[in-house]
């Protein structure tokens, strides 16, 4: 591996469903950066197209093969979502790897559970809900003008948005979501056992009006992570990288700083 200046990569890992397109506004901002480090936003194994999707133990071991391929040994780790929890059982399971750690809208620990998320494990009716809301979704995305009245109320782009229904209406789509839905179910007790070890300075975002991760998940999770700092963005809610991208940089650059001290 070879030697790496200060301050180290950003690893972007985005969440369920997602793409490395969901980073696209936040890679900019750290392009923007005097002096920033090089941002590396990849399509986690299952929203690739080409790899099998994995659990929160085999997405880790994606995330630090892309550091091995372009020679990285130590990153500051940004995870969104279910990729916070991939990005908190790297700085876990692999401390030397992590250098610094931002999770933005956590979905990390017991607490973000909620019961839907147990009921999309269910079998054939878990798969039946989670399909027909892809399917639903994607389809919205795909029709023109309900296309462009989401991005405007929405302020997100409307390629963008287009290439995400593309993507939720696929086959590869649904089996990902269903097979990391019952990863992250099965394996967040035991990444909650794990949350303590973590060393990397780690900073929380979450939003003050998120849907999706219950508000008391974040402000647990940052009891659970030794030192680490909350953020809370108010009347943000649960897609801060492609909404709140300016924050969400503003945050990843205070975990760069930390990185180059730490």
């Amino acid at each position: 591996m070879t030697s790496q200046a200060s301050p180290p990569p950003v690893l972007l890992l985005h969440g369920q469903p997602g793409s490395a397109r969901d980073w696209a506004r936040v890679v900019s901002a750290l392009h923007r950066l005097d002096g920033a480090a090089t941002p590396i936003a990849i399509d986690r194994p299952g929203w690739d197209g080409v790899t099998a999707p994995r659990d929160l133990a085999g997405n880790a071991e994606a995330a630090l093969a892309t550091l091995d391929a372009h020679g990285i040994a130590r990153a500051t780790v940004v995870g969104h979502s279910l990729g916070a929890a991939i990005a908190a059982w790297l700085a876990a399971h692999h401390p030397e790897r992590v250098a610094s750690l931002v999770l933005a809208a956590p979905a990390a620990n017991l607490a973000s559970l909620e019961w839907l998320d147990r009921w999309l494990t269910v079998p054939l009716a878990g798969a039946l809900t989670s399909a027909a809301s892809l399917t639903g979704l994607g389809l919205a995305l795909s029709a023109g003008p309900l296309r462009q009245w989401i991005a405007r109320a929405s302020a997100l782009d409307e390629d963008y948005l287009r290439a995400a229904g593309r993507a939720l209406l696929s086959a590869q789509a649904r089996h990902a979501f269903d097979t990391e839905q019952r990863a992250l179910v099965r394996d967040l007790p035991a990444l909650e056992k794990r949350l303590s070890d973590v060393r990397a300075p780690t900073w929380i975002v979450t939003g003050s009006a998120d849907r999706v991760v219950p508000r008391a998940a974040p402000r647990r999770l940052a009891d659970q992570i030794p030192g680490a700092r909350l953020v809370v963005l108010e009347r943000a809610g649960h897609m801060l990288p492609q909404r709140h991208a300016r924050q969400v940089t503003e945050t990843i650059e205070l975990a760069l700083a930390a990185a180059a001290d730490h």
